[in-house]
């Protein structure tokens, strides 16, 4: 549906009552970020704006425009410069991207902004990092993306230490979201510090809500093990990764470290595995909350006859858990739905990534 088409349907169900307006464009805005549809939110938001008094309209512009460019055209502008590798001035308009997000967002004595982007993050965040009574704002843009972004120029351009903070502060903003956890594992691994990189990736499984996502972690400690030389505890991490998601690089690293030995690599038992992971005080499987919030969001979306988004919540849950009940429940719903773990999202166009393999050059 075209974005004037919404706003035109939105429109004609408007009131009098400016209260009663602002009340059903939030609730609608929710509901079509929910359903993941950016022009049902740019809509709604338009019409947020246009019933808006002058002065909070002002207000509305100043934090969310730099020089008459809204922060997301901004962020659209930088990926453009980065696809065509023009780093220098990709790099200026992200530092003052960065600047704007943590000037105008910061942190207040009794409120925190976070960029949530669904309510499993949502919920889960509830549980995990919301130790106070502060009161929390969204964002109104990804500034944990548009910040990793920032980063990933910064690595780009040479200045990878750089780089650490502000990978920090994008996951003060989403905690949730693993893609500055994993850009800042890269950064470690470039830094070749492998201490952090182990840190980095114990910490990323707590919140890592996709097999993909488990198997990158135990695929990043491998690495680190590989360089330090303990290649049986490299192979039980690099096998677990293969349990969770197979990747095209894992072959090549058992090669390596089969070369280094100078002697064929066993094959870790499970036994083997659990040992390694108890050695480095890191979990096998995913963490107990993400399964928790994900089937706890599937329950309440079938009490609310939502079924698109608890069939979305009991993937999820059955990906990490492979629970026949679970698939039983989705096949019921979606007789035809592939029940194979999903394959990373091809992201280049979206977001530019620091080195993803688990080695630069997994030929050598």
């Amino acid at each position: 549906m075209a974005e004037n088409k919404i706003i035109e349907e939105l429109r004609a169900k408007l009131t009098d009552s400016l209260e009663e307006n602002n009340k059903f464009l939030r609730s609608e805005a929710e509901r079509f970020a929910e359903a993941g549809n950016r022009e049902g939110v740019d809509a709604a938001t338009q019409l947020l704006i246009e019933i808006m008094p002058q002065e909070q309209k002002e207000e509305i512009q100043r934090l969310t425009h730099v020089d008459g460019m809204r922060l997301d055209e901004m962020h659209d502008k930088i990926m453009q410069l980065v696809k065509e590798k023009n780093l220098t001035e990709a790099k200026s308009l992200a530092e003052r991207l960065y600047k704007k997000i943590t000037i105008d967002y910061r942190d207040g004595e009794n409120s925190k902004f976070v960029s949530l982007r669904n309510p499993f993050e949502d919920n889960l965040y509830q549980l995990k990092y919301k130790k106070d009574d502060k009161i929390l704002n969204r964002t109104p843009f990804d500034f944990a993306a548009y910040i990793t972004t920032y980063a990933y120029i910064l690595v780009e351009t040479g200045s990878p230490l750089d780089a650490i903070p502000a990978l920090e502060k994008a996951m003060e903003y989403n905690p949730l979201d693993c893609a500055p956890r994993f850009e800042l594992a890269e950064v470690y691994k470039l830094l070749n510090n492998r201490r952090m990189l182990i840190e980095t990736s114990r910490a990323t499984l707590e919140v890592a809500s996709s097999p993909v996502a488990i198997a990158r972690c135990y695929a990043n400690v491998g690495y680190a093990l590989t360089d330090m030389g303990e290649y049986d505890d490299a192979v039980a991490f690099l096998s677990a990764s293969i349990i969770f998601a197979p990747h095209p690089a894992i072959p090549y690293e058992l090669r390596d470290i089969a070369e280094r030995k100078g002697s064929p690599i066993k094959k870790p038992t499970q036994e083997d595995i659990n040992a390694a992971m108890e050695k480095y005080k890191i979990p096998y499987g995913p963490n107990e909350d993400v399964v928790s919030v994900a089937a706890q969001l599937s329950a309440n979306y079938l009490m609310d006859k939502d079924i698109p988004n608890a069939l979305k919540a009991l993937k999820m849950t059955y990906n990490l858990t492979r629970d026949e009940e679970i698939k039983k429940i989705i096949l019921k719903y979606e007789p035809d739905a592939p029940m194979a773990v999903p394959a990373p999202e091809d992201k280049s166009e979206a977001k530019p990534s620091i080195v993803q393999t688990v080695n630069d050059n997994p030929e050598k």
